[in-house]
């Protein structure tokens, strides 16, 4: 029998496990922890004697006090410790949220991601929260280039290493603005990829995996960020939305269609609410080589 003591006890014991549970979700994870995710990738269409290392960087999010300078610059040094070859910025660097202080301003965090450091560079291309943004999308751009990032808007560049090229491209967001009809996009990868002057790989960035629908077998990878994995995930269930016209097919992690790859990272900041359950903020860390080679050395997941 359920006696009064016995109910306030049980009572007590789910309010601490409540505040508890809120205290993590809106604090911990996504604050404090920092996971970097490994991919071993073997492309068929690589090319190559030396695999690949790319750190993905998606979703920062610069909002006050939620994704604070200080926090960004350990993100840029957790990323500088993983020695990639290469950095790809995916986009959404201004937050806008609920309970916030306000975004962090282009001129105060690039400066902090211009410290990136790899010896192939660091790009990056704009997310929808860019446009969105009150600034508009320009001094987003202007600062991130003032910083050393060039930022691929619907365009390409061919990078080499050890004697081999490859192509970078990038398109804009797919939900730039909003129409009276739904979203605008700026994304035009059929300009992207008419960039591309030879038969060289080709890793393609954008905010959005949705476009993965419309790219060509020509591409080796495509990259994108945007859902946050879903940034709340239910046991047993997943991802309770993922901002996607396809559900929780695009949501999260490597994902393999028709031959053709996508890795979809979960980001680093949030959106709308300051809070990720059981979708922790991550460095995504790629070994690209091609299906003929194996890594020099071992590549664990996260």
């Amino acid at each position: 029998m359920l006696t009064r003591r016995t109910f306030l006890k049980t009572a007590a014991a789910g309010g601490m496990a409540f505040v508890g549970l809120g205290g993590y979700a809106f604090g911990l994870e996504p604050q404090v922890l920092l996971n970097v995710t490994r991919y071993d990738l073997a492309l068929p269409r690589w090319r190559g004697s030396k695999p690949l290392t790319v750190a993905l960087v998606a979703d920062i999010h610069a909002v006050d006090p939620w994704m604070s300078t200080r926090r960004i610059a350990q993100i840029v040094e957790a990323t500088n410790r993983l020695k990639p070859d290469l950095v790809l910025l995916l986009g959404d660097y201004v937050g806008t949220m609920r309970f916030s202080h306000g975004p962090l301003l282009p001129s105060v965090w690039a400066p902090i991601l211009g410290d990136l450091a790899a010896p192939l560079g660091t790009y990056a291309i704009l997310g929808n929260h860019d446009w969105w943004w009150s600034g508009g999308p320009t001094p987003i751009r202007t600062a991130l280039e003032r910083s050393r990032i060039p930022v691929l808007v619907n365009d390409a560049v061919r990078i080499e290493r050890d004697g081999h090229r490859f192509w970078l491209s990038g398109t804009d967001s797919m939900v730039a603005l909003h129409g009276p009809r739904g979203f605008i996009g700026k994304d035009d990868l059929r300009r992207a990829l008419a960039r591309v002057t030879d038969d060289a790989p080709v890793i393609h960035m954008a905010h959005e995996p949705d476009l993965f629908v419309s790219v060509p077998e020509r591409v080796a990878l495509t990259v994108s960020g945007h859902t946050h994995g879903g940034q709340v995930r239910v046991p047993f269930v997943g991802a309770v939305v993922v901002p996607s016209a396809y559900g929780r097919r695009f949501a999260y992690g490597h994902i393999v269609e028709g031959g053709r790859h996508l890795v979809v990272s979960g980001g680093l900041g949030c959106s709308g609410l300051p809070v990720r359950f059981m979708a922790p903020p991550e460095i995504v860390l790629l070994t690209i080589h091609s299906d003929g080679i194996t890594p020099q050395t071992p590549v664990l997941g996260s």
